[in-house]
Parts: structure tokens; C-alpha cells; sequence
């Protein structure tokens, strides 16, 4: 057919073909153009029929911009910490404390302006300014640092909801930083959960990190203190002396609210510090020093005198009174006595409780995988343990080896509770 058309156009003159092809070509635009435009009437009526979504600013927005943030419409004036905040009674009684303020039987409720004396040093404009609008909007955003100030503004206007909220962030941002003050106010404003979450990590981590920061050990009061020495379940490392060393830098700090030096240095000054005092009575004795008593009673002191050199030490001190430390000696003389007579062979058996207050408390921390060993000369009135750690199992076992046979028993068998 292309042959037939081709040979059917040769047989006219040149001016004639070409017309011809200028006409097909035009045909061919006008169709193309044609296509567009149905397209673009397509298009136009796609586009007319899609919805478009905005978002409007929400009612509760509304609400909190207009009427907290602006005061419109306001029929009463609180004033707190000398601000004047500009707010709703309506709203305002959401919190059990402004609803009985407002209910008739005060003085307040038929008042404009109310002034709240606010006496806690941990509430704030800032704190006021979240709780006060979290009663215009049904959401709170906060920082951790932020937590305390609105937990305790919270618990002055009665809103549990959000008293919930910072519950909820301070256990689950508990650290050293955090960890003391998160159970001072768990104690202030009676949310136990968080004073158990902020205790535990205490009695976890005091030890291993709190020897290195002389500002966070200085924030333990003497009554939280006394409490982490005294539990069972704090985590010692290394062993019961290295508890008194803490307690000993403890004790410096609070006598010395100034002093900021390293950890080492700090440990140092400590011990010269009580070495060099005049006073001749033991400073626990003095009047100075009665108030830290509780916390060095909780030592388990027939643990801190098995050492002739740590004896020394606590001498030298003259932190605790030796009157103290004397029935622990007189115990550990006499156990001694009757494991060199071949009398003790240590408990077959103990209660948990007997076991969690009588028991040396020790521990060490393990940096990396894999396996460790460690070894413990003259343990417990001369048995030589090795001790070796991997990942799930702890194993112990006696060592017999003679290089250190002067501080070795000969007792073929020995009991041990771990």
C-alpha cells in the first residue's frame, strides 16, 4: 500500500506532493492538540474533585492560646510568685485545690484576685506557667530537668495526672546526676515508686561512681546515707573497708562545702584531714560529728578488722571509737581461736536474713566479656579462694599452693556460704 501511495504521488507535479504531506502533517497536529485538551479537561476535572486537606488550628489550641496564654474573657487574677496569671475558675477547677478554693466555703470564691503564697523553693515560674496551661490543653511536653519544679507545682494544685506523667520520666531517666534528687522529692511529695526506683539505683552505683564525683557524693544527706550503708543489698565493691573510705570522704565533704579538687586528691586530704586533728576525742564522739554516727554504725565492723593494716588505719583516723570496733575484734579473736583448734568448720547451713546481715559484703566490677580470675589470700582465717567469672557462672575453689603458707589454714575442710 506505502509502494502503491508513493508511486501515486510521483505522478504529480512536486508543488501537488507537497500540499498533500502539509495537510497529513497539519491532520496530525490537530489531533495531537486535540488529545491535549481532552487531557487537560481531565486534569482540570480530577483537580476539582480532589479534596485538599488543611489543618485548623484545634479547639484545645484555641482554648490555650486565647484564654491561658492571652487571658480573654478572664474572671480571675491568681498571683504567684508575684506574676498575675489572667484565668478561668472553670478551668481552674480541674485541680481539687482550686475547686475547694472556689467553692463557696472560702473567702476566695467570690474574690477577682487570689493570691497564693508559695513557700517550696522547687516551684517556679517556668513549672507554674506548664502546669497552670495543662489545665487549657489535654497534653504536657517535659524535659527531665524540668521534672522536679513540675512534680512539686503538681502536687501543690493536686493534679495527678501529671503528678503520673513525672513519675513516669524521673524512673526512667534515674542516673547520677538525677538519682538523689529524684529521691529527695520521691520522699517530699510522696511518690514511692519513684523514691524505690531512685533508692535501688543508688544502692547499685554508689560505690562505683560516686567516689569519682565529689559534687554528687556531697548532695547524700546523713539519713539517706545511713539508710544505703545500712541495706543489704548495697553493692560493695571491692570489700567493707572500701565502704568506710567512702564514708570517711563523705564526711570531708560536707565538713569542707567548698572543696572541689579531683577524686584522688580528695581522698588524700580526707585522710590527713582527721589524721591532723587536735581534738583527742574520736570525731564521731564530738559534737561535730554525732550527726554522721548512724551511717559508720551501719559498717559491719567484724569485717573492717581482719587486717592488720586497715586496724591501723582506723586508729589513726580516730573517726570511729575504738569502743566500737572492740566486741568486733574480741568476735574475730575468737573465731580465729577456734578454727586454729579445728573446732569451726564454718556454717552448714544459715537463714537469708541472718546470712544477708552477718555476710561480707564485696564486689567488683567486670569491664568486658570473657572470663576473670581473681584470687583472695587469707580469706576468712586463712582459706586462699580463686575466684573465676565468665558471662553466666560464677566458680570458686581453694587454692593450695605455698607460697603464702603463713597466712594459711591447714584445715582439710571448710564451709563456705555464698
Amino acid at each position: 500500500m506505502g509502494e502503491s501511495v508513493s508511486k501515486f504521488l510521483s505522478d504529480y507535479p512536486q508543488t501537488v506532493v507537497s500540499n498533500v504531506r502539509a495537510f497529513v502533517g497539519r491532520k496530525r497536529r490537530h489531533d495531537e492538540i486535540d488529545d491535549q485538551d481532552n487531557d487537560s479537561d481531565l486534569f482540570l476535572e480530577k483537580t476539582l474533585h480532589t479534596p485538599k486537606k488543611k489543618k485548623l488550628i484545634s479547639t484545645a489550641q484555641y482554648i490555650y492560646k486565647a484564654l491561658f496564654k492571652e487571658g480573654k474573657n478572664s474572671d480571675v487574677t491568681v498571683i504567684a510568685l508575684e506574676k498575675p496569671w489572667r484565668l478561668h475558675k472553670v478551668y481552674l477547677c480541674q485541680s481539687p485545690y482550686f475547686a475547694s478554693m472556689f467553692s463557696g466555703a472560702w473567702k476566695e470564691a467570690n474574690e477577682d484576685v487570689v493570691d497564693i503564697k508559695i513557700v517550696d523553693p522547687n516551684i517556679n515560674l517556668d513549672s507554674l506557667y506548664t502546669v497552670l496551661g495543662s489545665m487549657y490543653l489535654d497534653e504536657i511536653t517535659l524535659e527531665p530537668i524540668e521534672v522536679v519544679p513540675t512534680i512539686a507545682t503538681a502536687t501543690l494544685f493536686q493534679l495527678e495526672g501529671i503528678i503520673e506523667k513525672c513519675a513516669e520520666i524521673m524512673i526512667e531517666t534515674v542516673n547520677a546526676e538525677t538519682a538523689v534528687k529524684y529521691y529527695e522529692a520521691g520522699c517530699e511529695y510522696g511518690v514511692q515508686r519513684v523514691k524505690d526506683a531512685a533508692f535501688k539505683w543508688l544502692l547499685i552505683n554508689l560505690l562505683s561512681h560516686f567516689q569519682d564525683q565529689p559534687k554528687r557524693l556531697r548532695e547524700i544527706s546523713v539519713d539517706l546515707m545511713e539508710k544505703l550503708v545500712s541495706s543489704s543489698d548495697l553493692f560493695v565493691m571491692q570489700t567493707e573497708f572500701s565502704l568506710y573510705v567512702l564514708l570517711r570522704f563523705w564526711v570531708f565533704l560536707q565538713l569542707h562545702p567548698e572543696w572541689d579538687s579531683s577524686s584522688r586528691e580528695s581522698l588524700l586530704e580526707a585522710h590527713i584531714f582527721f589524721q591532723n586533728r587536735t581534738d583527742d576525742e574520736p570525731f564521731l564522739l564530738s559534737h561535730e560529728g554525732r550527726i554522721y554516727s548512724g551511717a559508720f554504725r551501719a559498717l559491719r565492723f567484724q569485717h573492717l578488722v581482719n587486717h592488720h593494716l586497715d586496724i591501723e588505719m582506723l586508729k589513726t583516723d580516730r573517726i570511729v571509737p575504738f569502743e566500737w570496733l572492740s566486741p568486733a575484734v574480741s568476735q574475730q579473736w575468737y573465731h580465729m581461736l577456734r578454727i586454729d583448734q579445728g573446732l569451726d568448720r564454718g556454717p552448714k547451713s544459715i537463714g537469708s536474713d541472718e546470712f544477708s546481715k552477718e555476710c561480707v559484703r564485696c564486689g567488683r566490677t567486670l569491664v568486658s566479656a570473657g572470663e576473670h580470675v581473681w584470687r583472695w589470700t587469707g580469706f576468712n582465717m586463712g582459706l586462699d579462694l580463686i575466684w573465676s567469672c565468665n558471662t553466666r557462672n560464677l566458680r570458686v575453689k581453694r587454692n593450695n599452693r605455698t607460697e603464702h603458707e603463713v597466712m594459711l589454714s591447714m584445715q582439710s575442710k571448710r564451709h563456705l556460704v555464698c
